[in-house]
């Protein structure tokens, strides 16, 4: 599967390194491998502009050391479908994350 970039330097996602006890709860959940565990046990953003912003990796965070407002990296889906392209999956809002059957659109988390 090719590298989806949703919109370069746009990203909301936050990390808090003096909240995080890197326990690999948001490393397990977000699927584009956006986090990461570096060498002194702490979560680290390894591919921001990966972040599709779904919400996994904050709503997973038992510290709340992870922050993300979703939306903004959906943008990439629409411009997508207007330029004719393939439109990547993202479903654009928490709720619907939550809740896959959520409208008829597919999970993004």
């Amino acid at each position: 599967m090719k590298r989806l970039i949703y919109l370069k330097d746009v990203v909301t996602l936050k990390l808090d390194e003096e909240k995080c006890i890197g326990c690999g709860a948001c490393v397990e959940v977000c699927p584009h491998a956006v986090i990461g565990i570096n060498g002194v046990n702490r979560a680290w953003i390894q591919d921001r502009d990966a972040c599709m912003e779904c919400g996994a990796c904050s709503r997973n965070c038992p510290t709340e050391a992870v922050s993300v407002q979703a939306g903004v990296g959906c943008a990439a889906a629409v411009i997508n479908t207007m330029l004719g392209r393939d439109p990547s999956s993202c479903c654009c809002t928490i709720e619907s994350c939550e809740d896959p059957q959520s409208q008829g659109k597919t999970s993004c988390c």
